[in-house]
């Protein structure tokens, strides 16, 4: 483990991409029925458990009067947020490596949410075959971000953009659904069909309970999203959003319960349902770790500037723009837009009128004067920045960017 980050920004940076990357390979492993991902996850939960012992000593050691002492615990409960949500996505993953029983429906349902894990297997002549990930730039082009791959026995979960792919290699990624066409083409990868719900005999609570837990899945991760949005940017407004987000998951937690317990009723061998059960525990859950690391910015604690500079460094980025008069996003909706194929941006929220429409729908049509809160790959800031009518610009050189308006319409 001597290879480990050790200065805390950049183990702050590598936990939160880490704890995402368990969620996410816990969904997929779900998704795909697949032990050896969901083994995976708790592989990378012992290494994160390291890195957090190991942080945990820093902060305390890097106290070093009393003053400090509040800065640094704002730093140590994100920590322990973190590591909750990554005990969650082990939970998700126990659904799997246990055969707790998950509803097919539930499968198929999954490919409805507002960004599904998927795999594909890069095959000789494919454009992605013998070349860097780099060169092909997938969350811009596709909207999808390479999470892990799989190669002979060995997995690579800590990704780079010089990784050069090879044929056989099987990619695990996430993102909008709409880039799966392109995705695959580029892998030379046969036409992909999402699994299909089969006849069953559950058709009301059921169905009720397997909708209601997607949408739970989506909250909870707009939750996590918004929470170190509201970090980064100390918007008291995004923390207002997130605990209104996981006062609605608690709500649907319960309606899901008592819908799987009717659906049950109905069935001689329930034991399918209880991944249901164990999968809105635990995206309540991660909800409320969201709510746990926004507290600091509701109370107006001390919030240490290091949060602020390591959620900026992790894989994912946030960025807050403003839409300017005359754009390219002006009056157009977000599926004319499609900004989660390029540049590869989730929208987390608009912030319209002092009020926050969180994880818009794709008719949601953007008006001069929204501001954007949406995360996505770095290399797609200058994208996105230009379609809302800006220039990224670093008069100081010091990395701190400022919008500059661009003439006339993008």
């Amino acid at each position: 483990m001597d290879d480990r980050p050790r200065n805390l920004r950049e183990m702050l940076a590598e936990a939160k991409d880490s704890s995402e990357l368990m969620v996410d390979l816990a969904y997929a492993a779900l998704y795909f029925g697949d032990p050896e991902m969901a083994d995976e996850v708790g592989a990378i939960e012992e290494t994160l458990s390291d890195l957090i012992h190991d942080m945990r000593g820093v902060c305390i050691m890097a106290v070093r009067n009393p003053r400090e002492s509040d800065g640094m615990s704002s730093v140590l409960q994100v920590i322990s947020a973190m590591e909750r949500i990554a005990n969650d996505a082990v939970d998700i993953a126990r659904i799997v490596t246990h055969k707790v029983g998950i509803p097919a429906e539930l499968v198929a349902n999954l490919s409805a949410a507002e960004e599904i894990s998927h795999r594909v297997l890069v095959n000789e002549g494919g454009r992605l075959a013998h070349r860097p990930l780099s060169d092909h730039e997938l969350p811009v082009q596709t909207g999808m971000r390479v999470m892990a791959v799989r190669r002979g026995r060995r997995w690579i979960t800590d990704v780079a953009g010089d990784l050069v792919v090879v044929p056989g290699d099987a990619l695990f990624l996430r993102g909008s659904p709409d880039g799966i066409g392109r995705l695959r083409e580029l892998a030379a990868a046969e036409r992909w069909t999402p699994p299909q719900i089969t006849g069953d005999p559950f058709v009301t609570d059921l169905d009720r309970a397997v909708d209601v837990l997607v949408e739970m899945k989506n909250l909870s991760e707009v939750a996590v999203g918004l929470a170190y949005s509201a970090l980064v940017l100390r918007d008291r407004g995004l923390a207002a959003e997130v605990r209104q987000l996981e006062d609605r998951l608690d709500e649907m937690k319960d309606r899901l319960e008592l819908w799987v317990l009717r659906a049950a009723s109905g069935t001689p061998d329930p034991s399918p349902l209880r991944g249901l059960l164990h999968l809105s525990q635990a995206a309540e859950d991660i909800g409320d770790q969201a709510q746990a690391m926004v507290w600091l910015i509701e109370q107006q604690e001390d919030v240490h500037p290091i949060l602020g500079l390591a959620l900026g460094d992790s894989d994912e980025v946030v960025i807050q723009l403003p839409v300017a008069t005359g754009c390219d996003a002006d009056g157009r909706s977000l599926s004319e837009l499609q900004l989660n194929i390029e540049p590869g941006f989730t929208v987390l929220a608009i912030r319209r009128g002092g009020a926050y429409l969180y994880r818009p729908q794709g008719h949601t049509r953007l008006l001069a004067g929204d501001e954007l809160i949406a995360s996505g790959p770095d290399e797609g800031r200058e994208i996105l920045a230009g379609r809302c009518g800006w220039r990224l610009v670093d008069p100081g050189g010091d990395g701190e960017m400022e919008l500059e308006p661009v003439s006339g319409p993008s």
